[in-house]
Parts: C-alpha cells; structure tokens; sequence
C-alpha cells in the first residue's frame, strides 16, 4: 500500500535528511511542497511530478487522494517539523490515518534556541503566518495576525515567534513599543537558518530592533527582562479606574460589578459585549477573567472612550475593543457572543434587548443593570414579551465614611441587575 510521506526538511536540502526520509522523497511519484522547498531539492525529486501548494493548501489532499487511489506514494515537503505549525496538522484531519506517515526534522525554532543557547522548554511558541494585516494598532480584534502574538505578550516570559515576509521582527518590535512594552523585552532574530547567509543576532533593545531590516526566513526569541507580574483578576478598586467626574464617576461601583459578572457565566473563552461602557470597568475585568476570549465594547461619550483607552493600556489589557458609537451601531460586525452586559442604552433599550437575545450563543446570558424605575419597567416589560427567562436583584450597598474619629455607612445608589437568557435554554 502506497503512503503520503510528509517529510520534514531544513533549508540546507538533502544534508538536512535522514536517510529514511531521503529514500522515501527520491522514490515519490509526486512531491508537493512550496515553491522554495521545491527549489531546494530539485535534485532529488528530478523524476517525480511536481506539485506548488503556494496558495492552493485546500487542493492538497485531493492531489493525494488522486495519487494514493494509483497507488503511487507521495511526498509533501515541509519546514522544520510539520507537527509544530505545519501543514502535518491540517493534512492528518484530511487523510486516512493508515495512509501517512511523518518524518519530523529539527524545527526552526529548536535551531534559533540552540545557537542562541538557551534553554526553550518554557518558551510559548506562536506562528504569524496568517494573512497580512497591516502595523499593529492597539485595540485591534483577533482579526488581525499579530493578535495571538500581542496577547502572549501580556503575560509570557519567553516566547518563539515564527515570522513571515509581512509580519517580521521589526514588525513584532514597533507592535510592542505601541503597547508600551518595548522596555520589557529584548529580541533576537535567527535568519536563514542552516544556509550560507545564516545570522543569529544577540538579544537587542526593541527599539533597535524596530528600525532593522531582516533577511527571510528568520525566527524571532522574545525574552522579557524580568518576570510577567500577576495582575488581579477580579475586584478592582473604582479609584483605580480612570473615569469621567460629575458629582459621583460614572462607573459601575464594585460591588454592583462583582456580582453583574459573577451573573455572566464567563468561560476563559467567552466573546463578550459591553454595550454603554462608560469608563470601561466591567468590559475591561471581563477581560481579565477571560484571557483566550474577547471583548467587544462601544460607548457613545467621545470623553469616556479616552478614558477607556487609558484605563486599557493601565491595566495592560488587550483582548478588548472599543469603537465610539451609539448601540446597535456596529454590533452587526461583532461575532455573536456567550454574555452581553448592557450599562447605558442611549434609549434603545427594548430594541437592545431583543437583538441580543437573538445573537446570544447557546448557554449565554445577557445582564443588565438599572438605576431608574423607567428603564427597569422597560427591561421587564420587554422580557415578558420575548418569552425570555429572567430573574432581577436589588443591590444597594454602603460603605464606611469617617465621621470625626469613628466611622459611619454611607449607602450607594441601589442598582437593578436583570439576567435573562432566551427561552429555549431553560
């Protein structure tokens, strides 16, 4: 029975090959691999059909089923080890298990490690082979190719970076010096591995870094200075956030943001909307609780929006978004989320309601809270037409206030909190 061989190979060619491996690619009929890979060992795949997968990855099993169903065996040709963001993980999904089998090499990263001798078994390792996507700009959505990448950096004390021709190490630098990062890390970048041209660099400041140009395929090592401090996750002070100031700051007190989040059922992978953000506090710790998650925010106040934007890059937060808008403006764009928190409505609250009952993934609850009897009315009148299951709590904490040498309780506003979620899911 012919096989798919998915064959891992280093930039020096032939050298780089067991001989296992090197039998099995010179006895293919047809050798699939990128066009630089197929340059490569034109030697020694001279008598095989040759096939690019540049551009054409969803074609690639289909030309393997073609050739196995001949049985003629079949070579794919990939950097490093296939296994560690390669293309042996999509096609192991595609094919007969019985008909592949992998012959890892030396990854990239382990080469970059070992002439930069260090050791990498705590390093996170994160590709940015995607889709170009432009500069980074904080705030930006998973969308963009550099996202992962920046949200390891929060919190990771040593990561392997796989580049690509757009996203590159200088790239990575100018992305961490607009994340107010830059004097927490140092970079090295291992270029052309294993060829004529190959150059490792020492650790280098990323400024430096950022004004360089280096030449492809290279690796980069992120090595952060000292360890990732542990931020709380749950409970900040409201004089910790930076917020607008009339008689009271609008935000949502503590007290009212505990337990509004404890209502939300958040996952460490919940999408969430925070829909009237005000001064962010409650989208902003939604993200903290939800690392491998995102939050999506929108706040009509112009002021507040600046003062969001402080309060993320405060807290060194970036798996949050927020646009300056009214609801439902934007939030057609928005992947459907598992928990919705509604602060300010703009007047469009039965309408609100309604959306996000309708978007809510499976399991999701929406919650809201109320200051006045009108918008609580309209909340509960709104529910009771869709059919929807919800509960309300009054909350109406005080606090201690010094009174000469004693101290006193000074009571807060009392606040309504609605959960509900669609009918069905009862």
């Amino acid at each position: 029975m012919s096989l798919c061989t998915i064959i891992g190979v280093l930039d020096d060619g032939a050298a780089s090959l067991s001989c296992e491996a090197l039998q099995s690619l010179r006895e293919a009929k047809h050798v699939i691999a990128g066009n630089r890979l197929l340059a490569v060992l034109a030697e020694d795949i001279a008598g095989a059909r040759h096939y690019d997968l540049t551009a054409r990855l969803t074609q690639v099993p289909d030309w393997i089923d073609a050739a196995l169903a001949d049985e003629e065996p079949v070579a794919v040709l990939a950097s490093g080890d296939p296994l560690c963001h390669g293309i042996a993980g999509y096609l192991t999904g595609k094919l007969d298990p019985a008909r592949v089998r992998i012959l890892p090499n030396l990854s990239s990263i382990q080469l970059a490690f070992a002439e930069l001798r260090l050791p990498w078994q705590s390093a996170t390792i994160v590709s940015v082979h995607s889709k170009d996507a432009g500069e980074w700009t904080p705030g930006a959505t998973p969308q963009h190719g550099l996202y992962e990448l920046m949200r390891h950096c929060r919190s990771k004390d040593l990561l392997a970076v796989l580049t690509s021709p757009d996203n590159t190490p200088a790239r990575i630098a100018r992305m961490l010096q607009s994340e107010g990062l830059a004097d927490q890390f140092d970079i090295a970048v291992a270029q052309r591995l294993r060829q004529n041209e190959q150059r490792v660099t020492g650790f280098i400041g990323i400024a430096e870094a950022a004004e360089a140009v280096y030449a492809d395929p290279n690796v980069a090592i992120l090595k952060r200075k000292a360890p990732a401090p542990a931020p709380v996750l749950f409970g900040l002070s409201d004089a910790s956030f930076r917020q607008r100031k009339p008689e009271k700051g609008l935000i949502t007190k503590r007290e009212i943001r505990a337990v509004s989040l404890a209502r939300m059922q958040l996952t460490r992978r919940s999408i969430v909307w925070d829909i009237g953000a005000g001064s962010g506090s409650v989208g902003l710790e939604a993200a903290r609780l939800c690392p491998d998650g995102h939050v999506y925010a929108i706040e009509k106040n112009a002021g507040d929006i600046d003062n969001i934007e402080q309060n993320r890059i405060n807290w060194r937060i970036g798996n949050y978004s927020v646009v300056h808008g009214k609801a439902p403006q934007f939030l057609d764009a928005w992947p459907d989320p598992d928990a919705v928190f509604i602060g300010g409505s703009g007047g469009e609250l039965a309408e609100l309601i309604d959306l996000c009952l309708q978007r809510l993934r499976p399991g999701g609850w929406l919650v809201m809270n109320f200051a006045t009897l009108e918008n609580l009315s309209t909340a509960i009148d709104t529910l009771k037409r869709l059919g929807a299951d919800w509960d309300a709590c009054q909350i109406q904490a005080s606090r201690s206030s010094p009174i000469l040498d004693m101290h006193r309780l000074q009571a807060e506003n009392p606040v309504w909190i609605i959960s509900a979620i669609p009918h069905h899911e009862q």
